[in-house]
């Protein structure tokens, strides 16, 4: 408290009468400060008895200077509030929307304040290991992400799980098997992408919110993948030491840009075009609703991927032998594992040729190999796309593992 022996005039006066600043009487405190010049002075008059301690103890954690003028009247000034925000630090710019306003490189005192929000200097330090724009963003992120919330759908609502079919037993067989592959595979798809998340500074909102979203997706699918394997009251089929070994690969890339590229890039490209297969050639309304759903959403998943990776190609220029170390390296680590689960490339040659003939089964055989071409050629498409020569392009696309993610 000041010494009441100098007389300050004051610019404005509030009468709280009986309301105590554990009320709300602040909120007319604050509002009369606003309305008068920085360092200008407002009387403050109430008949609360413990108004005096309580404005203090307000004051003080405001960085608002108070001088008691009275017993029951106080004066109270703004001046010292830009003693307490003199350091503080903007995150960006103060207009989030404003071109630039996502900064190169976020504070780690920053913490997880809002994009544009004036931070406070006494604050605490948040870690968070993906703080660099050049390593993390992508131009397209705003729009895939408003894409992808606008796409969302709703397993209940989108898929007819009651429409009437009857497979034989073998071709329902094949169904779960194809399903229980799917589902192993969304599952890796949904936590490699979680491992990244909580690493990124939340200024880069649109990364983080896209790559929030992409792991919805993913638990949808694993959810209409698991009900369509029982839905005829079959139970999970094989899993396969060799495509555990192939998952587990992209849970072993430690830097987030090579493992979108082993995961979105090569792994959910090439997704695409089995759930577009498997939409095409179901043997039931059911299955094809599902593959069709899933395949819209994992093609977002790609593009954004791609332009992630087109983003750090251009600011990074050593990331390009990095992404072909990591094919390579995944290459040499699987060549002793069987590659693709046998009984799911039969399960897909049934499904594709539809009937139990000599005909039918060599058809279905050259439509999977087609699908496996169409699979080569995307990545080669892809990999072009980000920088590679069509000759490195089509070497990596061979050498992406046979497991398909």
């Amino acid at each position: 408290m000041g010494s009441p022996a100098t007389v300050i005039e004051a610019a404005a006066t509030v009468e709280l009468g009986r309301l105590g600043l554990d009320s709300g009487a602040h909120l007319l405190i604050l509002r009369a400060l606003r309305q008068v010049p920085e360092g200008a002075a407002v009387a403050v008059r109430g008949t609360r008895p413990d108004l005096a301690v309580d404005l203090a103890g307000w004051c003080r954690a405001k960085g608002i200077s108070l001088i008691e003028q009275t017993g029951a009247s106080f004066l109270v000034s703004r001046g010292f509030q830009r003693q307490r925000w003199a350091h503080a630090q903007r995150c960006g710019l103060s207009d989030p929307r404003a071109p630039g306003a996502v900064s190169e490189h976020a504070s780690p005192t920053w913490g997880v304040a809002a994009r544009g929000a004036l931070v406070e200097a006494s604050g605490p330090e948040f870690q968070f290991p993906l703080s660099e724009k050049s390593t993390l963003w992508a131009e397209d992120a705003a729009r895939l992400y408003a894409q992808a919330v606008a796409s969302q759908w709703d397993p209940n609502a989108a898929i007819d799980w009651d429409q009437p079919f009857d497979l034989p037993g073998e071709v329902e067989d094949a169904v779960a098997q194809l399903m229980t592959y799917l589902v192993e595979n969304e599952n890796a798809a949904l936590l490699v992408p979680a491992r990244f998340l909580a690493q990124m500074h939340p200024h880069f909102r649109e990364v983080q919110q896209m790559l929030a979203v992409t792991i919805a997706d993913e638990a949808r699918h694993v959810e209409v993948f698991t009900r369509r394997l029982g839905l005829r009251g079959r139970s999970p089929a094989l899993s396969t030491a060799g495509g555990q070994a192939s998952l587990k690969t992209l849970f072993d890339a430690a830097e987030f840009s090579v493992a979108s590229f082993l995961l979105s890039v090569l792994g959910e490209g090439s997704f695409v075009n089995l759930l577009n297969f498997l939409h095409v050639h179901a043997p039931d309304p059911v299955t094809a609703q599902i593959c069709r759903l899933a395949a819209k959403d994992e093609a977002r998943h790609v593009a954004f991927g791609m332009s992630h990776l087109q983003w750090h190609l251009h600011h990074d220029r050593d990331l390009a032998l990095r992404l072909r170390r990591a094919i390579e390296r995944r290459h040499d680590e699987l060549a002793a594992t069987d590659g693709l689960n046998e009984e799911v490339f039969d399960a897909l040659v049934l499904i594709a040729a539809g009937a139990f003939t000599v005909d039918a089964i060599e058809q279905g055989y050259r439509r999977v190999r087609q699908l496996e071409q169409e699979m080569a050629d995307g990545r080669r498409a892809r990999l072009m796309k980000l920088g590679f020569s069509a000759a490195d392009a089509s070497d990596l696309a061979q050498k992406h593992t046979r497991n398909f993610m």
